[in-house]
């Protein structure tokens, strides 16, 4: 089990975690009820933390971000020498805690995503995982939740019985929602990425081999090109060329420059 801290990518603080660690302590959390945020952050999920002071801010104030991209897990190995040996990549982590929650009674609440997807998962966790108790799916209304809209939401997962709440809005609405919500709700929330649409077989994994080498995102935007292109040609670059500075010591970014959000604005 590894834990080494956060460190700092770009401004972004990212923990030196392993699989083991963020399943033990995210499951720890389920059992005693208490509020924990957590994201698997990439290349895209870092740099929307870089470009955007108030959502450094909320990213920043997570309890848990794992090193989600190969090239982040590389930069924190390069800045930090913290050895780490693999990513902790969203779909996988979600797997192995959903087979945790299983084995632990522990039932799970599955929220956004399209209603397809939504009852897709619900419809193949059933089946691969039959010890796992889901105590509700809602697919996502893909707009900013109203205050009373998000009360209702939160009390209906409060009500399910859930003791986990799996979130897949896509990044960043995801983060926001963890972020503002995971105190309200007392247990672990977390921000999935595209693992609801991993695990209900709608989108396929990439080779082991081109995960690997980092480029699953050239994988995934031959899948979704029009949706990806500007995500992954135009950040990667400028991931790199940050990253490259920060090394280097030409930039010191300090993660303390941020600015607190003035609104709530939980995505539904």
């Amino acid at each position: 089990m590894m834990n080494e801290g956060k460190r700092n990518l770009l401004g972004v603080l990212v923990d030196a975690v392993d699989y083991e660690y963020v399943v033990s302590r995210t499951i720890e959390a389920a059992r005693k009820g208490t509020a924990l945020g957590v994201s698997a952050l990439a290349v895209h999920g870092v740099m929307t933390g870089v470009g955007n002071s108030v959502q450094r801010y909320r990213l920043n104030r997570l309890e848990i971000v794992t090193p989600d991209g190969q090239p982040v897990r590389w930069l924190m190995n390069i800045l930090y020498g913290t050895r780490l040996r693999d990513r902790v990549y969203g779909p996988r982590l979600t797997a192995e805690i959903l087979r945790a929650a299983a084995a632990e009674g522990l039932p799970v609440f599955l929220y956004g995503s399209s209603k397809q997807i939504n009852e897709a998962l619900r419809n193949r966790l059933e089946k691969l995982l039959p010890a796992l108790t889901i105590a509700g799916a809602e697919p996502s209304a893909f707009r900013t939740l109203e205050a009373a809209e998000r009360e209702a939401l939160l009390g209906r997962i409060r009500e399910s019985g859930a003791r986990l709440v799996f979130i897949g809005l896509g990044c960043p609405k995801q983060e926001v929602f963890v972020y503002e919500n995971r105190e309200a709700l007392s247990m672990p929330v977390l921000a999935v990425g595209a693992a609801f649409d991993y695990l209900a077989g709608v989108l396929r994994e990439p080779p082991e081999t081109v995960q690997r080498l980092g480029l699953q995102w050239l994988y995934r935007l031959f899948q979704q090109p029009k949706r990806l292109a500007k995500r992954y040609l135009i950040l990667n670059a400028k991931f790199t060329v940050m990253a490259a500075a920060q090394w280097c010591g030409i930039w010191r970014p300090d993660p303390l420059t941020t600015n607190a959000p003035s609104e709530m604005i939980s995505h539904g």
